[in-house]
């Protein structure tokens, strides 16, 4: 896919370590030197113009061919084009092709609404090749199988029996209907060719990329809420004596919190695609960047927590308070930010929602009240505890019930969003969602605080149903819109 080089490119907001950069010229330029392959840039471009390399595992994409320009050159497709359908040149200067051609002909971008400026035009652009949500993806086209995809999501490319010949004896026996190639579609592997009369269909399409932040990220997501509701719980009951707090509580809510910042720490380097490059995030940050943001409020987070923990090994009470009071603002950034990490992500309609963030706060008191529930069976808690446990997680599963009506009844702007609803509802990931996220995670666990009281085992059980159900939501928000071609 060609780059459409923005003038608000979304790629170099998202780059946590400058590797995509803007040249004075205009140039939106990539340094695989410094790639970390976050696949970051991938989820925000709208044009579906990056890939992973396979031969060095970093992103990559057209960049204008940057070095025969910079040798007075034009690019390698404009230079290679038989019918000199590329035009390539400096829109600024009156006298240039290119600037005249815009002023006088119809032309037309990609995803306008995007708000990214995108500098490549289309002179008459016909609207079922340039909007994917015009055609449905398969898997099946005319010359071709692109189930596999490329690049990071590459096996192999399997090759039909298919000529343009066939194309052509299949468009004329429509007695007279006007048939280009765009609108012809193979209705099955080796099946015989149908012409769906007034319905658009690919035969040709961009090779599908696959799922880029898999099973990592929801579990990443999970353990991040973890180690941020962990903390949180007994800190606002020790600062606000809504309930007492033992030492035991205390201290096992800050060990939970580094072991699972630890553990969201790795998830995150087993995602990268160059993992040996992970600490570029640290030393060579771009800070518009919310994996940066998010990377150096983890780093602040667990020094928190371990200072809290040699506060409260050696009695320092005044630490305790003041580090106490910090560290709830650090523990709700980090539960929050990748909630603005996905909003950066401009290519996925659906992460743009504006309750994301309040998903994700809700979801860290839902894990860290579930994790203190199931570490509850074994510690010697205050006498109030399991009472202020069971109505704290009694109203965050209302409010988890309440947000997600929010997110996926409101009237969403894109067809991109609208489909992504229909998927976790309807779709795809109905079981999923109606069974593990809505019963499983939400309605038994209400149930059984409002059986068991505030029993022990009951609030460990319900803790256990409150993390799958956790996990399985974040499953389908970090899949399902994924799912939706870019183009």
């Amino acid at each position: 896919m060609r780059c459409n080089h923005c003038t608000d490119a979304p790629c170099v907001e998202i780059c946590p370590v400058e590797a995509l950069y803007f040249r004075p010229d205009g140039i939106v330029d990539f340094d695989n030197r410094r790639c970390i392959g976050c696949k970051s840039c991938m989820q925000a471009c709208p044009y579906d113009a990056l890939y992973i390399d396979p031969a060095n595992h970093t992103a990559a994409k057209c960049n204008y061919c940057a070095h025969r320009i910079d040798i007075g050159l034009e690019p390698a497709c404009v230079n290679v084009c038989p019918e000199h359908a590329i035009i390539s040149g400096d829109m600024n200067d009156p006298d240039t092709e290119i600037a005249q051609l815009l002023a006088r002909e119809q032309v037309s971008v990609r995803k306008a609404a995007k708000g990214t400026v995108p500098n490549l035009y289309y002179i008459d652009g016909d609207e079922a090749s340039l909007n994917p949500m015009a055609t449905e993806k398969g898997g099946d086209y005319f010359w071709s199988a692109q189930t596999r995809g490329v690049g990071h999501y590459a096996k192999f490319t399997e090759k039909l029996a298919f000529s343009e010949g066939d194309l052509v004896q299949a468009a004329m026996e429509k007695n007279g209907q006007h048939t280009t190639a765009g609108q012809v579609a193979q209705n099955g592997a080796a099946k015989s060719i149908d012409i769906l009369m007034g319905k658009t269909q690919r035969v040709y399409d961009a090779p599908d990329k696959g799922v880029l932040w898999g099973w990592e990220v929801s579990a990443y997501v999970l353990t991040k809420a973890i180690a941020a509701g962990a903390f949180l719980l007994p800190a606002i009951a020790l600062l606000t004596g809504l309930a007492e707090v033992s030492y035991q509580t205390w201290m096992t809510g800050l060990v939970l919190g580094l072991v699972f910042l630890l553990a969201t720490g790795l998830l995150l380097v087993k995602d990268l695609d160059r993992p040996d490059r992970f600490l570029n995030v640290l030393l060579r940050p771009q800070w518009r960047s919310w994996l940066v943001r998010g990377g150096y409020s983890i780093t602040i987070f667990g020094g928190i927590l371990a200072l809290l923990a040699v506060a409260g090994w050696f009695g320092w009470s005044q630490v305790t308070i003041i580090g106490g009071i910090i560290g709830i603002i650090m523990a709700v950034i980090v539960a929050v930010y990748t909630a603005f990490l996905f909003a950066q992500a401009r290519g996925r309609d659906f992460w743009q929602s504006p309750s994301l963030a309040l998903h994700m706060l809700i979801h860290s008191f839902m894990a860290g009240g579930a994790a203190l529930a199931i570490a509850g069976l074994w510690l010697d808690n205050g006498i109030d505890w399991p009472a202020y446990l069971r109505n704290l997680l009694l109203i965050a599963l209302s409010f988890n019930l309440l947000t997600l009506l929010v997110e996926l009844s409101i009237t969403h702007p894109t067809e991109e969003a609208k489909r992504t609803v229909h998927s976790i509802l309807k779709g795809r990931y109905r079981n999923l969602f109606w069974g593990g996220a809505v019963v499983l995670g939400n309605l038994l666990p209400l149930a059984f605080l409002f059986v068991g009281a505030a029993d022990p085992t009951m609030l460990a059980l319900t803790g256990v149903l409150i993390l799958a159900g956790i996990y399985a939501t974040e499953h389908i928000w970090v899949e399902a819109p994924q799912r939706i071609p870019l183009s």
